[in-house]
């Protein structure tokens, strides 16, 4: 039963719906060609025919002429006899002359002499006209009759009459049409042969794909197909190799950020889970001591929110649910508002913060998103700059942006873990990130909400001398 489905599997796969077109086709051009030659043939040979019968009869008639009036003597009857049967012979047709009333005076085969001829062909000659007409015989088969008038200054003596056959005629067209029959045949056969050639050559590459498709719909994300050539099929190739590669990142992201996610929830749950044990089993426990414990499961809890918090922030932005509401915005206003907010946290470390501005701004954007943006970064720089440090923030044009560029004196980041920071839940030094409260998706938040206004964030640092955040956001927003 297996081998039974896999072979009408096979049947009506690509490989044969493309042979079977291609024969199709072909056959049908061929069954037009052998068609359209048969029927050219026949047109032409029996116009041949019929002007070679007109122009022979024309010339009987006219050597008849002389004859015509003394026709019935007996010296110039078999005179003219002998000149029918000569004809007859040479044009391998029956020959007939009439007088005026379509009595037969001399036939070529000896049998309607005497008799009067009633064929329409001979009526009409008799009228003055050159007639040729097809007919089919149950005896003889297909002929053409043949008659013209005999005159001799407009007055119409008599007529003559041919009758030919037409068969040799149709067996000629009949073997030449065998002979292309066999030609097709042979056609047929080669188109067969390179069908499925060609078939196999664009249904091959397109099996090796359903195959890795299949694999991939079991999760193996890693496949690749070969790609030779630069067609639709090759094209097609390259773009299922990029999109594997693709879905390999995502789905390496994917285990990532699940893997973070737990990380960093797991981190909270499991010093809640301390604490609350501790203060369950241990007997007579000091006031003070509770309150500590409680500050700290409150602050783990804030912890988790937080974490909670971000991760719908990124759910929304991925589903593009956030909606952006453009106003006309002072960002140099906007900057100092952000400083501000943040120098309680600056001046615990005694770090000082500047802000240069080389322009006066005032944009259509979201400020409530360019302000969180901002909170995010000056709150990193913040962070990882150590006491009596330096936090220097200009605001500029640039071309057809304007740039907020925030440089910080602070520890830096390794060249190698630059590419990385924007990712989630990526922290340089993840120890010193805990201490600090960090998640690692501040900065991945940030990049999603510049990108959103048509802007872009860059990222220079050097270990241990600092690093300089550059937000570009255009100057004419596309509201």
């Amino acid at each position: 039963m297996v081998i039974i489905l896999e072979r009408n599997k096979k049947l009506t796969g690509l490989r044969w719906k493309l042979v079977s077109t291609y024969l199709l086709l072909v056959f049908l051009t061929i069954l037009l060609i052998n068609s359209f030659i048969s029927e050219s043939l026949r047109i032409n040979y029996v116009n041949e025919k019929k002007i070679s019968l007109l122009t022979q009869s024309n010339i009987i008639a006219d050597r008849l002429l002389p004859y015509i009036y003394e026709i019935n003597s007996k010296y110039v009857n078999e005179m003219v006899t002998d000149i029918v049967m000569r004809l007859s012979i040479e044009l391998k047709s029956r020959v007939m002359v009439s007088d005026l009333n379509g009595k037969i005076l001399i036939d070529s085969y000896n049998t309607f002499e005497g008799e009067r001829l009633n064929e329409e062909e001979l009526s009409l000659a008799l009228l003055g006209k050159n007639v040729a007409k097809q007919h089919f015989l149950p005896k003889y088969g297909r002929v053409m009759y043949v008659a013209v008038p005999i005159t001799n200054k407009g007055r119409i003596l008599g007529a003559v009459f041919i009758s030919s056959s037409l068969e040799e005629i149709f067996s000629n067209i009949k073997r030449t049409m065998e002979k292309f029959m066999i030609l097709s045949f042979f056609s047929l056969a080669i188109t067969a042969f390179i069908s499925f050639v060609f078939a196999d050559i664009i249904s091959n590459p397109i099996e090796k794909l359903t195959e890795a498709v299949k694999k991939m719909a079991q999760g193996k994300f890693n496949q690749k197909v070969e790609v030779y050539g630069n067609d639709e099929i090759s094209n097609l190739g390259r773009a299922f190799n990029l999109m594997t590669t693709k879905l390999e990142q995502v789905d390496k992201q994917r285990r990532e950020f699940v893997a973070n996610v737990s990380h960093e929830l797991r981190t909270p749950l499991s010093s809640i889970k301390v604490l609350s044990e501790s203060l369950i089993h241990q007997d007579d426990t000091p006031k003070e001591i509770y309150k500590e414990f409680l500050r700290d499961i409150d602050s783990e809890v804030d912890r988790l929110n937080k974490i909670i918090d971000n991760l719908l922030y990124l759910v929304d932005l991925e589903k593009e649910n956030i909606h952006l509401d453009y106003q006309l915005t002072y960002v140099n206003y906007l900057i100092q508002k952000v400083i501000s907010s943040l120098k309680p946290l600056a001046d615990k470390k005694n770090i000082e913060i500047s802000f240069v501005e080389k322009e006066k701004i005032q944009v259509m954007l979201d400020k409530f998103k360019v302000q969180q943006s901002l909170i995010n970064v000056i709150g990193n720089a913040i962070k990882y700059t150590p006491e009596n440090g330096k936090i220097h923030i200009e605001i500029y044009s640039e071309q057809n942006n304007f740039v907020i560029k925030v440089k910080d004196n602070g520890i830096g980041i390794p060249e190698d873990e630059l590419p990385f920071i924007f990712d989630r839940f990526y922290r340089v030094d993840k120890a010193r990130a805990r201490k600090t409260g960090g998640t690692g998706l501040g900065l991945s938040i940030t990049q999603q909400l510049i990108a959103l206004q048509q802007g872009e964030i860059k990222v220079e640092s050097e270990v241990n001398k600092g690093t300089t955040f550059y937000i570009l956001l255009p100057l004419k927003a596309a509201v």
